[in-house]
């Protein structure tokens, strides 16, 4: 989890269907079905920022691609749990906020889900926690990112759990690593 930095596609053969959980986030019947069929990419560079104080904290930024190198959504991620505003162009206004968690940490009502199937690594690593909220559209995401194994290949892996009023949808997504980022990407 300290080296996410490269180009990861998601395996659609191993990732849950998330066409309900798109819906319920208000995306239209069009674009979801345009997600369904895509290939999506994500390149991913991972690196820490030296803060005044002397201490260091992980940013992830994310870019997705669609099939054809359509732009997708952006995740800038800065892992100190402090809520920030980000304007999704699919999902519209959003706060949310990351960090780092211990997978003993990981508690709450989908504690099953979110904390079930990683890798033994993580307990010295830790995951990647996310939560995020849509005010205009109602609904809450909350993620859990590592690494799992599926047919004896490790994966990068995400646990969604999103809620709406009382409505509950979890899903995996998973993705193949594909190639590190060249040298001009991660700089």
């Amino acid at each position: 989890m300290k080296a996410l930095s490269g180009v990861w596609v998601m395996n659609k053969s191993l990732s849950d269907d998330i066409d309900g959980i798109l819906a319920l986030q208000g995306i239209s019947w069009f674009l979801r079905k345009a997600i369904q069929y895509a290939t999506v990419t994500l390149t991913i560079k991972q690196y820490e920022e030296n803060r005044d104080d002397s201490t260091s904290v992980t940013h992830i930024d994310i870019e997705q691609t669609a099939t054809g190198g359509i732009k997708g959504t952006t995740e800038n991620r800065t892992l100190d749990w402090t809520e920030r505003e980000h304007n999704d162009q699919l999902f519209g206004e959003l706060f949310g906020k990351s960090r780092w968690r211990k997978l003993e940490e990981i508690g709450g009502d989908d504690v099953e889900f979110l904390a079930t199937g990683w890798l033994d690594e993580v307990k010295e690593t830790g995951l990647v926690e996310s939560y995020v909220v849509s005010d205009e559209s109602g609904w809450t995401a909350r993620q859990i990112w590592g690494f799992e194994e599926f047919d004896a290949k490790r994966y990068y892996t995400r646990h969604l759990v999103v809620k709406k009023d009382e409505e509950v949808l979890k899903a995996k997504l998973v993705y193949d690593f594909i190639q590190p980022l060249d040298d001009e990407e991660e700089e």
